[in-house]
């Protein structure tokens, strides 16, 4: 699945700067402040980058040599003491870790006045003093979770009758106005299709306009992506289910409302309830939010098999939401990896 993207000499792209910088070659250094972790600095950084790329914003401008000089010289000037008191080798080597011959590159004229300023504060903390560890990131995927670990209520019914009671269901949908407003503007509802018998269900958010026209789940841009997708882990669409946790387009294309997939509950529960897949796939943060009955992010939910009932349930990024992030691509394909691996496809 590629996830490349053609970009000027004078930008780069947010996820190749999630690597700490290099302590190799001229001009690159680390800067630990006598008052944070160089990993507390690096952890930060992280989070600003990450909370930017969720937000759309794939590249920053790249840094001018002129800046980047200057920088340094701020940095250095603060966080950098005196011979005397940061302890210089006779190798030349300070307690920062920094040659007196590379600090010299970057320290400004005046950094031994700069650098007496904090040099009482500096004595005063014990040079062996252990670092605080790294911020832990906020996206670390959390410890699987349980909404149900009871299994799913009632029996296993043969695959005719599956298809009966799913049919009727179906008619249930199409006549539903509890969402007056979304009742109001669709087309028609989108229930879902698929094999009666799923091993896997694709569980996503809403219908889009191709869905609202057609009555069919994912057949826009999005649903060919996720074709795609369910392709490339050795499947085909008619063997797996597809449903949507509201079945009426929001105006717009406006993700549901919490009352709106309140609403649904019953529907798409039932749904899986008849379905009983060994794996669901929750596609975006609304249909993983409201099946594992969570405020989580996908940053956090992913990377983790959660359970619901019966099903194992994993969270990938939503195709709609790779369409517009294609750097995104390659965490929503180690999601598929693992899936894979766990339900014994490669």
């Amino acid at each position: 699945m590629p996830w490349w993207r053609e970009h000027d000499e004078n930008s780069i792209l947010i996820s190749d700067l999630n690597a700490p910088p290099s302590t190799d070659g001229p001009g690159k250094h680390e800067f630990v402040s006598p008052f944070q972790s160089s990993g507390d600095i690096l952890a930060a950084s992280g989070e600003l980058l990450a909370h930017l790329q969720r937000s759309g914003l794939r590249f920053v401008p790249n840094s001018a040599a002129a800046s980047m000089a200057s920088w340094e010289q701020t940095l250095a000037a603060q966080f950098t003491s005196p011979a005397t008191s940061a302890g210089v080798t006779s190798a030349g080597v300070t307690s920062a870790g920094v040659t007196s011959a590379g600090a010299s590159e970057v320290l400004p004229e005046n950094h031994v006045a700069a650098s007496q300023t904090l040099a009482p504060t500096l004595q005063e903390r014990p040079r062996d003093r252990q670092q605080p560890s790294p911020t832990p990131s906020r996206l670390t995927p959390v410890a699987s979770s349980s909404v149900n670990s009871a299994p799913y209520p009632g029996v296993s019914l043969p695959v005719a009758e599956v298809v009966t009671a799913l049919d009727s269901l179906s008619q249930s949908v199409a006549g539903c106005t509890r969402c007056k407003a979304l009742a109001s503007c669709r087309t028609q509802t989108v229930f879902g299709e698929g094999s009666p018998q799923p091993r896997f269900v694709f569980f996503g958010e809403a219908p889009g306009a191709e869905e609202d026209k057609t009555g069919r789940p994912f057949v826009g841009a999005a649903g060919q992506l996720l074709t795609k997708m369910i392709e490339a882990i050795q499947l085909k669409r008619e063997d797996v289910y597809l449903l949507n946790t509201v079945k009426c387009r929001p105006p717009g294309n406006r993700n549901p409302a919490p009352d709106e997939v309140a609403n649904c509950r019953e529907y798409f529960e039932t749904q899986l309830q008849l379905l009983r897949p060994e794996y669901i796939v929750c596609l975006g943060a609304v249909s993983s939010q409201a099946l594992l009955q969570s405020k989580l992010s996908i940053g956090r939910l992913r990377q983790t098999f959660h359970q619901y009932h019966d099903s194992k349930v994993i969270a990938i990024y939503h195709p709609a939401y790779l369409l517009r992030n294609p750097d995104a691509k390659r965490a929503a394909w180690a999601d598929l990896q693992m899936l894979m691996k766990d339900a014994g496809l490669r």
